[in-house]
């Protein structure tokens, strides 16, 4: 009896150790998500003439475990276009040299796999082309819906000048850095209004 014991034990054992496993196991969320829109329609409309429709539709799926549903004047992602939309009318209210505000709905996303790049004899730049083309080609690969670059070195461009011989063409160095500044200022200058949106002009 004890053999036998013995034996089941270390064939269980041996068996256990050549089950396949996988870093990243794929699972079924058995949770669905149905949305239906109707542009113009009033709530009480809506929820009488397509969400009770629906529900009593859905009902006769068969290992139905539970059903719930709700009906809203708009969705999440017309309410990010609302907060997008005012963002950018106080944009250009606020102080000179405020970055941003910037819009971010996709902070919650997480990363799968995190890829480190170094390369000897490469300028930053010629990294950057390397690992972009990297993104390029990973963004083809099946399952794969973001690929984001972390720490890439921006361009920046050095200006170095003489005051000596700057005074002598009878610049100082602040007008050299005001004629700078304005090659990047954004002018509003007006408004196209539709009876669907506006849109804001800016040169």
């Amino acid at each position: 009896v004890y053999y036998l014991m013995l034996a089941v034990l270390v064939l269980g054992i041996g068996a256990y150790l050549q089950l396949g496993r996988n870093e990243d196991p794929t699972f079924t969320i058995k949770t669905m998500v149905v949305q239906a829109r109707w542009p113009g329609a009033t709530l009480d409309d809506t929820l009488h003439q397509v969400t009770e429709r629906l529900e009593r539709k859905l009902q006769e799926t068969p290992h139905l475990d539970y059903l719930k549903g709700s009906t809203a004047p708009k969705t999440v992602a017309d309410t990010w276009y609302q907060v997008r939309k005012k963002i950018e009318d106080i944009r250009l209210t606020l102080p000179q040299g405020v970055i941003g505000p910037v819009a971010d709905d996709e902070f919650g996303d997480t990363y799968g796999i995190i890829y480190g790049f170094t390369a000897d004899g490469y300028t930053n730049r010629e990294l950057r082309d390397y690992v972009e083309n990297v993104r390029s080609r990973l963004l083809q690969v099946p399952d794969v819906a973001k690929v984001n670059l972390i720490g890439a070195q921006p361009e920046r461009i050095y200006i170095e000048f003489s005051p000596q011989k700057l005074a002598g063409y009878g610049l100082t160095a602040e007008a050299l850095t005001t004629a700078l500044q304005a090659q990047n200022v954004v002018v509003p200058s007006g408004e196209i209004v539709t009876d669907q949106e506006g849109i804001k002009l800016q040169v």
